[in-house]
């Protein structure tokens, strides 16, 4: 699996960023360590920090395909992992029972193969038939149940997935596996100990400034470094939810489709709604408040 991985943690950053993604260092070196050590990498972080972006860039990256499990509240291993083809065994057993072709013993055997079996995102993720390992990315993990999680422990460990009826199916070539999770409720540690695990916070105004001119095409400079200034000055303010480098990208867009050369009070009112998703943050801000913090970006501006 490492003929095409970086060689060291700057070869990381510079990939990354050759695919439009600008990680600090110490994202990088974890992203690195995972890649070598052939380690899960857990990514836990406020909503819209670039977590999911951190697998699909990597999957481009290194030209692997993409598995992704969407968790959510009730996800089962038939979800998850793989389900048995019940329409299906029933159809061969009306055949066997009609043709009387197979014993009871050999229909049991023949209904419990592969040829019945439907993989989902995991099991699909460690096939043993694939000629290259996929990148495999357990999103939102703290969406799913709790006990939905000692399902993964197998797969996080060793890279398989035990089949009652069919034995243990094992990876050829290991999958680079990523977890994300927002952080509504905690994670259990058997999870946490299989994988390398990385913060991912909001960027600082550098990075931020440069990511927007990136992922941006249009937006002038001059709009960029006020736009930045504001979501920074924003996430200092006490918000039920701040806005993460996915709604700076959102709002920017949303001001390029309104033809803004500069933040004003009215534009800013008139466009929260895309940049803060609660209606107390949006009050919060509506009035004097985003005056305010205009004000306080062209004084820093003038000094």
């Amino acid at each position: 699996m490492s003929k095409n991985l970086p060689a060291s943690v700057d070869a990381t950053i510079a990939a990354l960023e050759a695919h439009d993604y600008l990680a600090d260092r110490s994202l990088a070196t974890a992203l690195f360590l995972a890649l070598k050590l052939e380690r899960p990498l857990f990514l836990e972080g406020e909503p819209g920090t670039g977590k999911t972006e951190v697998a699909k860039t990597v999957a481009a990256m290194l030209e692997r395909p993409l598995i992704r499990l969407q968790c959510y509240e009730g996800l089962d291993l038939a979800g998850a992992a793989y389900e048995w083809n019940y329409a299906r065994q029933m159809i061969e057993i009306k055949l066997a029972e009609r043709d009387e072709t197979l014993s009871r013993d050999a229909l049991a055997t023949e209904l419990f193969s592969e040829r019945f079996l439907i993989p989902r995102a995991l099991l699909r993720a460690i096939d043993a038939r694939t000629e290259q390992a996929p990148v495999l990315l357990i999103d939102e993990l703290d969406r799913a149940d709790e006990p939905f999680e000692a399902f993964l422990l197998e797969v996080l460990s060793d890279f398989q997935i035990t089949i009652p009826e069919l034995g243990t199916i094992r990876a050829r070539h290991n999958p680079i596996v990523f977890l994300t999770s927002n952080r509504t409720r905690e994670i259990h540690d058997a999870v946490k100990r299989r994988c390398l695990y990385h913060w991912v916070g909001f960027p600082d105004a550098h990075r931020e400034y440069e990511i927007l001119l990136r992922r941006v095409p249009g937006v002038t400079e001059s709009l960029a470094h006020q736009i930045v200034a504001f979501i920074q000055r924003l996430r200092g303010m006490e918000l039920f939810k701040q806005p993460g480098i996915a709604e700076t990208i959102e709002w920017t867009r949303a001001l390029l489709e309104l033809d803004a050369v500069e933040l004003d009070p009215e534009t800013v009112q008139n466009t929260l709604g895309v940049l803060l998703k609660y209606q107390d943050d949006i009050a919060r801000m509506q009035g004097s408040e985003a005056a305010r913090l205009l004000e306080e970006i062209r004084e820093a501006a003038r000094a």
